[in-house]
């Protein structure tokens, strides 16, 4: 489902957050990827990449935002949570998605080397497992992708 399907200015406003949190990761090095929970609308948690700062291959933006949400919330389980994440989740973030039976996950750019929501492998709807996750992808997409694009030309210079 793209976010013309959707009509839902709540995804591009959250996009905006998510994509500070990319700029605030690109300025400290990073990969540029942010992410925002939201419950009701609402922001109740938000990360960027955090690897080379922590040494932690699995500080990605999604996994630290749905670790700060569950503390947030008080809860593991996010069913009513929607994770907006300025790339495709990767196998290790969806597999987070997954752990946390988030309701819904929103992505801007598509990730094809390594998208596991729909790009490469899929998932938030694998028959095999045992919850499945809404997607809307392309919300922001060029935006999203060109803070990326930048931040590896920038590195090859």
């Amino acid at each position: 489902m793209t976010s013309r399907e959707t009509g839902d200015q709540t995804f591009d406003r959250a996009m905006d957050e998510a994509l500070a949190e990319a700029v605030i990761a690109g300025e400290a090095g990073e990969v540029p990827v942010g992410a925002v929970v939201l419950v009701d609308g609402e922001i109740v948690a938000r990360a960027h990449n955090e690897r080379e700062a922590t040494g932690d291959p699995t500080a990605h933006a999604e996994v630290l935002a749905l670790r700060r949400a569950a503390r947030a919330l008080g809860q593991r389980r996010l069913h009513d949570a929607t994770l907006v994440v300025t790339l495709e989740p990767c196998p290790m973030c969806a597999g987070a998605v997954w752990a946390a039976q988030v309701g819904t996950v929103v992505f801007g750019a598509a990730d094809l080397k390594a998208g596991a929501t729909g790009s490469l492998y899929n998932f938030a709807v694998d028959p095999r497992l045992n919850h499945n996750t809404r997607v809307v992808h392309g919300v922001r997409a060029p935006e999203c992708a060109e803070i990326l694009t930048r931040f590896f030309a920038d590195r090859r210079a």
